[in-house]
């Protein structure tokens, strides 16, 4: 079987989650029938979907994570079967995973799609991972290039794996 580019970004994060002192198993998570190819299943409880971008882009060096509406119903019901869900955004370029819960991520569309006056056919995640400083999730605010709508969420670089286990 060919490498993909995902198994090489997603296995060095669960090499992450592996190697955690609470870390039992990990398993291919399905949405019905289907496996979902980045989402997985840890311990018993667990689920963690993964995205990957592999350099920052623009001005404000920023990792690019879309998600498709398709997606976003597969985190959905994802969320509907597991209690604690998660969002692995591996950020390659910087070798660091900012991880937001699937709550979180649901919060930020909700607020872009307030903004916007409706839904869109996909959704755009900004993380940036200045050097010295914590991780920053956002999404921008619809029609303004470099306005960030709301507050970011500050996620510690030490954070993953730990947030998955607390």
């Amino acid at each position: 079987m060919k490498i993909q580019d995902e198994h090489l970004y997603h296995g060095a994060a669960l090499i992450q989650i592996a190697e955690d002192h609470r870390f039992t198993a990990i398993n291919g998570l399905k949405v019905g029938a289907k496996v979902v190819n980045s989402a997985y299943k840890v311990n018993d409880s667990i689920a963690v979907y993964f995205k990957y971008a592999v350099n920052p882009h623009g001005k404000y060096k920023e990792y690019v994570f879309t998600f498709k509406s398709d997606q976003i119903q597969q985190i959905r019901k994802i969320a509907t079967a597991h209690e604690s869900t998660y969002i692995a955004l591996v950020c390659v370029g910087a070798r660091e995973v900012c991880t937001i819960s699937a709550d979180q991520l649901a919060d930020l569309i909700a607020a872009r799609q307030k903004a916007n006056g409706g839904q869109e056919d996909q959704y755009t995640l900004l993380v940036t991972a200045d050097p010295g400083k914590s991780l920053r999730a956002y999404v921008n605010q619809p029609g303004k290039k470099a306005t960030i709508l709301g507050k970011p969420l500050v996620v510690g670089r030490n954070a993953f794996p730990n947030s998955l286990f607390g």
